[in-house]
């Protein structure tokens, strides 16, 4: 929860502007502003305070306690023109909440960490528990002194300007339950997966307790836990559940039939009498693949009973991480935040140079970019694939929705199921030159692109005979180089066949980039010879019009009736 709090009528606006947009993540404070920033830091994850950044300094400062259990504060002035983070800009997540609030608000945020400042990922930001001496690692890394990366288990992590081979710190990416040592941190990804099986009645202490005892033995932390698994008829079992809770991880569960196909060193008849597989706490574990560290171990009881609960411990097999990434048509505001936060988080980032050159300032320092010139997209797929088998984070860029004509395509055709792939949708050309235009797109409308570099022009001119008879918004991608200069009046032929001569016709070029230009004009008067490939050009259907200069297409055919 988010308390909101606020002394002056000024504040107070913005202040329900806020709640009014997230009404289940705010509590409104009323009353003396300091028993309410008294009451919120008691009662809150965070707070934004619509006050001077000195009164609420003087306010916060006798309750601050504990960095890492402190709420993020976020300060915003009454002007409503700075959302500035200024405690728990990291643990708290203020730094995060002053970029959202300052969207909501168009305030600008301010965020003085100083990892953030110099783009170096904060390491206690990476989604995982670190230990260790975070402080003086971090302040080594913004110094540029040498940092060492001990990396036992090869996970995928952001740049981190780090040596592979010696320095004065250390980073350890480990989950063995090893204490870091002076000028030390260890990271602890979520490599281990818990199998348990239980008894009906088994108590959360025995379950836990036998957790705990597997991991101590084995010499692996607890803080590398990413799950609990069990059987679906387990999935309620209350000494479960609650074991899953007070270890702050998921509990996942699998039906009998998976759990029984799972190859396993230990089956037993008991699990298969009693839930129809011959294995839960090892097959649970083991589902998705991976070293079986601790086999079935059952836990020990005290009191002479028998033993109500099992489990196994698996590592994961570490996987690399591709996230396919659309820019957009070019405009930095239509760069999504989440394509922005994936291009934060690569390692490597490979893509066509010119796209490359729009990001650049994006990336974090040390990024390895990997970037090639037009008409090597199968050779950027294999090499985006490659680095991602390697355990690394990748971004693999495109221009618009790289699901579209762009790189998703050749990518996933390439990878296998060994890496992790991300989406990250763009807002596509054919998007943005309707968005110019007007309203081309308000009906059924299909692209088409004229290369036929990788399709058959047999195969287009199907695509768009039968586009042209189903009377379909058409948008052409592609559509006219110096090479290839008569399919795009060919095309236009087709849909004539099928059109009246004053059809819409919207052609963009460069849209949404500062060189952007545009024009509505008709299927009779279009010449072809001012087309290139940076235009998008969109035929309008049968009831496509042009008014006040922009082209629309009514969602229906009704409007048409008593017009001429």
């Amino acid at each position: 929860m988010i308390g909101l709090i606020s002394a002056t009528a000024a504040g107070a606006g913005a202040r329900d502007r806020l709640a009014a947009a997230w009404p289940d993540r705010t509590r409104v404070y009323e009353g003396p502003v300091g028993d309410a920033v008294r009451s919120a830091f008691a009662e809150c994850e965070q707070l934004v305070c619509f006050l001077a950044t000195g009164a609420v300094v003087r306010l916060i400062a006798p309750l601050l306690g504990d960095k890492l259990a402190d709420p993020g504060v976020v300060c915003v002035d009454e002007g409503g023109r700075f959302a500035v983070s200024l405690v728990g800009g990291h643990g708290g997540g203020a730094n995060e909440l002053a970029v959202e609030v300052g969207e909501l608000l168009a305030a600008e945020p301010v965020v003085t960490t100083a990892t953030d400042a110099v783009g170096v990922p904060g390491l206690d930001t990476l989604g995982f528990p670190v230990e260790g001496d975070v402080a003086g690692v971090s302040r080594a890394l913004l110094d540029g002194e040498p940092v060492a990366l001990d990396a036992e288990l090869a996970w995928p992590l952001p740049p981190l300007r780090v040596s592979r081979t010696s320095g004065s710190y250390v980073i350890r990416v480990t989950d063995r339950a090893v204490a870091p040592g002076e000028r030390e941190v260890v990271l602890r990804p979520p490599s281990l997966v818990v199998g348990v099986g239980a008894s009906k009645g088994a108590p959360v202490n025995e379950v836990l307790g036998l957790v705990y005892d597997a991991l101590r033995e084995a010499g692996l932390s607890v803080g590398n836990i990413a799950e609990l698994a069990t059987v679906d008829a387990k999935a309620e079992e209350p000494g479960i559940v609650q074991a899953a809770q007070r270890l702050r991880v998921p509990l996942v569960t699998y039906s009998a039939e998976e759990l029984a196909a799972v190859e396993v060193p230990n089956p037993s008849d008991a699990p298969l009498a009693a839930v129809g597989t011959p294995s839960v706490a090892e097959a649970a574990a083991l589902v998705g693949g991976g070293e079986l560290l601790v086999p079935k171990r059952k836990s020990e009881r005290t009191d002479g009973q028998p033993a109500m609960a099992t489990c196994a411990v698996v590592r994961r097999v570490a996987r690399g991480r591709l996230a396919v990434v659309g820019l957009g048509p070019g405009a930095r505001d239509l760069l999504t935040p989440r394509a922005k936060a994936e291009l934060r988080r690569a390692a490597v980032l490979v893509g066509l140079d010119q796209y490359v050159d729009q990001i650049r300032d994006l990336l974090r320092p040390g990024t390895l970019v990997l970037e090639s010139g037009l008409g090597a997209e199968e050779e950027r797929a294999r090499t985006a694939v490659a680095e991602a088998r390697k355990g690394q984070a990748v971004a693999l860029i495109g221009s618009g929705d790289a699901g579209v004509y762009a790189m998703a395509s050749p990518a996933l055709a390439e990878a296998s199921d060994d890496i992790d792939v991300v989406g990250v949708p763009g807002v596509t050309a054919a998007l943005a030159a309707s968005a110019i235009l007007g309203a081309p797109l308000g009906h059924d409308h299909v692209s088409i692109s004229l290369s036929d570099l990788h399709t058959p022009w047999e195969v287009i001119e199907r695509r768009v005979r039968a586009a042209a008879e189903a009377d379909i918004v058409v948008t052409f991608y592609n559509p006219r180089s110096r090479g290839r200069d008569w399919q795009l009046p060919k095309a236009l032929s087709i849909l004539a066949e099928h059109r009246e001569p004053t059809t819409p016709v919207g052609v963009v070029r460069n849209a949404s980039r500062p060189d952007e230009s545009s024009r509505v004009t008709t299927l009779l008067s279009l010449d072809p010879a001012t087309v290139d490939m940076m235009t998008v050009v969109t035929v309008g259907n049968t009831a496509t019009r042009e008014i006040a200069g922009r082209m629309v297409t009514p969602r229906g055919y009704r409007w048409q009736e008593g017009t001429s």
